[in-house]
């Protein structure tokens, strides 16, 4: 069978891997309801005690969990079973990260908040080089604004730290923080 054509055959196991326990449970019910015997850990730790079990056909990866590097987890998985289809998701998306994510092991990379849609695709789809453009993408500033918010928020909404994190000036994170978010057009 030719490797871009997705294999029908191929058992439907996956394996969904991220610290945001709400997040996960709606996407292990949504993947469920797509066909998917899915299993599920919260952690790095808990991901690497999986891999004495059978290793799944796929599997959903969060960047970063609170116990580690989920390219830890795409590695493992991938050197266990390569032919394995991992997606790598994220609320920190850069350029960086993802080409680290594809070199791992990954066949896609998407930011949060992504759907079950986007992931079931991502996951079965191997006949295309490049995701779709997405209909209405954020603007960069948009997302700047995005990751300084929920850094800010994960920080406990302390300047100071959130400004340590993002390596700027407090006043500068000050001012950032002070106005609206950019508008969408």
């Amino acid at each position: 069978m030719s490797d871009d054509l997705p294999n029908p055959s191929r058992e439907k196991t996956l394996l969904i891997v991220d610290d945001d326990a709400p997040l996960r449970t709606r996407l292990v019910r949504a993947m469920e309801k797509r066909g998917f015997t899915v299993t599920d850990a919260g952690s790095v730790t808990d991901a690497m005690d999986m891999m004495g079990d059978a290793i799944p056909a796929y599997a959903v990866v969060d960047l970063r969990l609170d116990d580690g590097n989920g390219l830890q987890v795409v590695e493992a998985l991938a050197e266990a079973r390569p032919d394995i289809r991992i997606v790598m998701l994220t609320g920190y998306g850069n350029i960086a990260s993802a080409v680290s994510a594809i070199k791992a092991g990954a066949v896609d990379y998407l930011s949060k908040p992504a759907d079950a849609d986007q992931i079931e695709a991502a996951l079965l789809e191997s006949n295309r080089n490049l995701p779709p453009v997405p209909e209405n993408p954020m603007s960069a500033d948009r997302v700047r604004w995005e990751h300084i918010q929920r850094v800010y928020e994960q920080c406990d909404r302390n300047v100071s730290e959130t400004a340590r994190r993002l390596k700027m000036h407090r006043r500068t994170l000050q001012r950032i923080l002070s106005k609206h978010a950019p508008r969408e057009e």
